[in-house]
């Protein structure tokens, strides 16, 4: 699971205006990295641009999936993530992160022009969110749950075996019991000879 864009872009005019991302590009090497950055940008564009306010929406292409968030004001979140990357995790965080930019900068701040805007908490959005069961407590909890189940069928089926085996000891001694019935009989025999005499 990974995460690889997150960005807000304006999407309220045409052509729509990236206003601020951040990038996760370290699994690409040095000599591909820069078209990549160029098609999350492009692919993150076209994707704002045919989302409309209040929508969100999945896109799958190639290796990736675009997750996308639409508002009112104009904007519109983009995270480019993995296909096993959970969608409701990806959703939580762009409600965040466009929250988070809407009040640090209002519409009159990016509405004129384009403007170049600071939001380093992308940054660490991008680096905490790598992991969706650190960031969301629901998928914590399963993972927890999950675990714990793993450890309780383990228990059961070591129950299980040890009943079967504590069968088996059952089963053998009673085998002794006549085996040593038997003993105790021949034994008697013999010594009683000596008993006569």
């Amino acid at each position: 699971m990974k995460l690889h864009y997150i960005g807000i872009i304006r999407n309220d005019t045409k052509p729509v205006v990236e206003l601020v991302s951040e990038k996760e590009l370290s699994a690409y090497s040095r000599f591909t990295k820069a078209n990549y950055a160029e098609f999350m940008t492009l692919f993150s564009k076209t994707v704002a641009e045919r989302t409309r306010p209040g929508q969100r929406q999945d896109v799958e292409e190639q290796d990736y999936t675009f997750h996308a968030m639409a508002r009112s004001e104009g904007v519109c979140g983009i995270i480019i993530s993995d296909h096993q990357y959970p969608s409701l995790v990806a959703h939580q965080l762009l409600s965040k992160v466009v929250d988070e930019f809407l009040s640090k900068h209002p519409r009159s701040t990016w509405a004129t022009g384009e403007p170049t805007l600071a939001f380093p908490e992308l940054k660490d959005y991008i680096t905490k969110y790598q992991d969706p069961q650190q960031a969301d407590s629901i998928l914590k909890i399963q993972k927890e749950l999950d675990e714990t189940k793993i450890v309780l069928h383990k228990t059961i089926e070591s129950v299980l075996q040890r009943g079967e085996k504590i069968d088996d000891l059952v089963a053998k001694s009673d085998g002794l019991s006549s085996q040593s019935k038997m003993f105790y009989q021949q034994a008697k025999k013999q010594n009683s000879c000596c008993l006569l005499m």
